[in-house]
């Protein structure tokens, strides 16, 4: 199963408060340089995560300069005016800390977890680099060709990865979205340091910026101090990204990839679908019907009693593995995935056309009431589970507010979940899952090539 709602490098699995759980009080206030803090009280134990969110993203991104916001991500933790190249990382060391930042299609963000006391001076190393960051060429160099290697390890080597790659980018036509938050190797070869420093002076300021706390603090002493570090910043002049919808699909396309170094073939459905974003910024569609699209997926591919697991996998016997992926919470419209990999003896064609039976099959004979409740009571459950990070409570509240969203959809997602029916779920796979905006991707390994 790929984790869904909330994408980040690599995907993270999040989940919302249930109903009837100790509910942390959460407190959200805003500086006059327009910058957002939201803090999160939780007890439990004497430890604070500090994130701050940046509103930028591959999606903000252009042909020849793709992968910028990745790098600067990289360049981030090198020199300031006042820290040395790698002193960041050692002070955080230092105090028993752990911290690592991450790049997505809709934002960059970065954090710290450690001891509750050290969150004044989260904000003293945060405030210092989102500032007074130093981009030197010699050193960008180096970290360019590191950026570089990470592309070839995790995409370009992995040929699961590059299908998936280039599935997004045949499936998008004019929206952002093709590109790949790593960026092209062409344009990753071709970046300068004069590239980063423009990216940065364009949206790295504090009106750009959420800072979220989760732990054990005070709200009122972290507000105190986000305005003795971050208010002193002046604001930027940051104007909104120009739109770049997506044309209307004509019909399906069909990618075929010829791989030397897959070892099995691979198939990849991608349908286009909407977001909460655009739900709830009255673009024609309804939220309950994103939230009848996360149930979808969860009765096609949400654990091994879901349909795709149990009738291809174990029934026909025509698939070692089945998995699906949507992304609710994404700035623009995004895709729903049905991915899978061909048991020995069936062909691409046999399993792209056994997927598409499951769906067909859906529209017609949609979940029974036994599969809704599975379903809902394992979202519950996960939410409980969830609960014990600090970190993925913070996560839960900065991917939302970074695509523009209301953090307190993390409050309401289990009860608008359990709110669908059946009948909204038969509707969303008629409505979106159809030929007209599906993209296939087949990788075909040739061995010995």
């Amino acid at each position: 199963m790929i984790h869904r709602l909330f994408p980040v490098v690599a995907s993270a699995c999040l989940v919302f408060t249930a109903p009837g759980m100790a509910q942390n009080h959460t407190h959200e206030y805003e500086l006059d340089n327009g910058l957002e803090l939201i803090v999160q009280e939780d007890h439990r134990a004497p430890v604070a995560v500090v994130q701050v969110w940046y509103r930028v993203g591959s999606s903000y991104e252009h042909d020849g300069i793709t992968g910028i916001s990745h790098a600067l991500e990289h360049m981030m933790f090198k020199r300031t005016k006042k820290l040395e190249t790698g002193e960041f990382s050692r002070l955080v060391a230092a105090r028993g800390g752990r911290e690592n930042a991450f790049t997505s299609y809709d934002y960059t963000a970065y954090f710290q977890q450690w001891s509750s006391e050290n969150v004044q001076l989260s904000f003293e190393l945060e405030t210092e680099r989102m500032h007074n960051l130093v981009i030197d060429d010699e050193e960008f160099a180096k970290e360019i060709n590191v950026v570089l290697e990470e592309r070839r390890l995790r995409t370009d080597d992995d040929p699961q990865s590059l299908a998936m790659e280039v599935a997004r980018a045949a499936a998008f036509q004019t929206s952002p979205y093709r590109y790949p938050v790593i960026g092209w190797a062409s344009d990753i070869k071709n970046m300068k340091a004069t590239d980063l420093r423009a990216w940065y002076k364009r949206w790295y300021g504090p009106n750009n910026a959420i800072v979220v706390v989760v732990g054990d603090v005070d709200p009122t002493d972290v507000f105190a101090l986000a305005k003795k570090h971050f208010g002193r910043l002046k604001k930027r002049d940051i104007p909104p990204p120009r739109p770049r919808p997506e044309v209307p699909q004509q019909g399906v396309k069909r990618i075929k990839i010829h791989s030397p170094t897959a070892k099995v073939p691979y198939l990849v459905l991608a349908f286009k679908v909407p977001t909460l974003t655009q739900a709830v910024t009255g673009q024609a569609v309804e939220e309950s019907e994103i939230y009848a699209l996360e149930v979808l997926a969860e009765v096609l591919d949400g654990d091994a009693s879901a349909r795709l697991n149990r009738n291809l996998v174990r029934g026909r016997e025509i698939a070692t593995q089945t998995s699906t992926g949507f992304s609710a919470a994404a700035r623009l419209s995004t895709l729903f995935y049905c991915v899978a990999v061909p048991r020995d003896g069936t062909t691409l064609s046999e399993l792209e056309h056994a997927l598409l039976d499951e769906i067909d099959t859906l529209k017609v004979t949609p979940p029974s009431a036994e599969e809704l409740e599975r379903i809902k009571t394992r979202v519950v459950a996960d939410a409980v589970y969830e609960l014990d990070s600090v970190q993925h409570q913070a996560m839960l509240i900065g991917s939302l507010r970074a695509v523009g969203l209301d953090w307190r959809l993390k409050d309401t997602y289990v009860d608008a979940i359990k709110a669908v029916t059946f009948e909204q779920v038969q509707s969303v796979a008629k409505k979106y899952l159809k030929n007209s905006g599906l993209t296939i991707t087949a990788l075909i390994p040739e061995i010995g090539s």
